[in-house]
């Protein structure tokens, strides 16, 4: 776990102008935490916040000793490379930074609590992709949970799936309404402190491990469940939606979508279907031929970071258009339309 009081530093060399620093961000945007510094020598010298169009003031350093001089306490690995391996020549980095007396906060698949098995009093390390104790089977028992379950679903991967549920989540909560959140990854668990790393938990237990944290947020009498997405159908290396949507029963659903992408953005070969008939698949699979209950998609959660306001106002609109659901980008024009459409589904 990571204390609120401590400290941050963000590792993210070469992913400030490059790909694959989407834990960074994540972290610099949403953590409670003080943050010091983000660490990347190609950018050394600007503001993290607007060198990744993120409202939150930081200065970006070249090394982890000037971290550590800002008063930096922790190193959080804010890049995600593909395949989630820590590359070889990280290691020398971490080894510096423990020695310099850092924590580490790891979301990578590679651990490192082996490898610093003897730190010192205060000094940790956290592996967030470890399978929780304490978990079995689903049992397709968030069907009788007295809430409205929310699976958010996406097009490929990184487009937003978490952030529309953090967004939602804040203002639902602004209003009034008991929301909760329900982290399934290491940046959505790294910001919240609690969540099941799906992607390091055993296929037999991955619905169960979801439904253990719906059946928890039902007893503490949530209003408004909010299950965090991963991967897409469609995407070949993703295997995470039967376990999300057979652990969470979800009721409602909202789709999220970069505007004007047509192929997966790393396998571009591989089409993304039109939107209406991604739709209509999820909730078919959701459903199960009415074994489970049919969730309605009620929204869209549109990421328009690449386009001009006016570009992005014409793909919402269009997107509206096509599938007769509220469409918005949830950073761009706030929550408050994707809430509202939760509200009143």
């Amino acid at each position: 776990m990571l204390e609120r009081n401590k400290p941050l530093a963000i590792y993210m060399e070469g992913a400030v102008l490059g790909y694959g620093g989407k834990m960074g961000i994540g972290v610099l945007r949403y953590s409670p935490n003080p943050i010091v510094a983000v660490i990347d020598s190609e950018t050394a010298g600007q503001d993290a916040g607007e060198a990744l169009g993120v409202p939150r003031k930081c200065p970006i350093v070249k090394t982890v000793d000037e971290a550590r001089a800002l008063g930096a306490e922790v190193l959080i690995l804010g890049i995600a490379p593909q395949g989630g391996l820590i590359p070889a020549e990280w290691y020398p980095v971490l080894d510096h930074s423990v020695e310099l007396g850092f924590s580490l906060v790891n979301g990578l698949h590679d651990l490192l609590g082996p490898r610093y098995p003897n730190l010192p009093a205060g000094q940790t390390v956290w592996d967030i992709r470890i399978e929780p104790k304490d978990i079995g089977p689903g049992k397709g028992l968030a069907m009788g949970v007295d809430a409205k379950r929310v699976l958010l679903y996406g097009t490929d991967m990184a487009v937003g799936k978490m952030t529309a549920g953090l967004e939602i989540h804040r203002v639902a909560k602004e209003r009034g309404i008991k929301s909760e959140f329900v982290a399934t990854g290491q940046i959505g668990i790294t910001i919240t402190g609690a969540g099941v790393p799906l992607d390091a938990i055993r296929v037999d237990f991955a619905s169960g491990s979801i439904e253990g944290e719906v059946l928890r947020c039902g007893k503490a009498g949530a209003e408004l469940i909010i299950v965090e997405g991963q991967g897409a159908l469609i995407h070949p290396g993703s295997t995470a939606n039967l376990p999300l949507m057979r652990g969470s029963c979800p009721s409602h659903m909202i789709l999220c979508h970069r505007a004007g992408q047509t192929t997966l953005k790393m396998l571009d070969h591989i089409t993304i279907p039109p939107l209406k008939d991604y739709v209509k698949l999820y909730e078919d699979l959701a459903t199960a031929c009415g074994t489970f209950p049919r969730p309605k998609t009620v929204a869209v959660a549109l990421n328009t970071a690449n386009l001009t306001a006016e570009e992005a106002e014409t793909a919402t609109k269009s997107i509206e258009d096509e599938l007769g659901i509220p469409c918005a980008d949830p950073i761009r024009n706030g929550p408050d339309k994707l809430v509202d459409a939760l509200v009143n589904a």
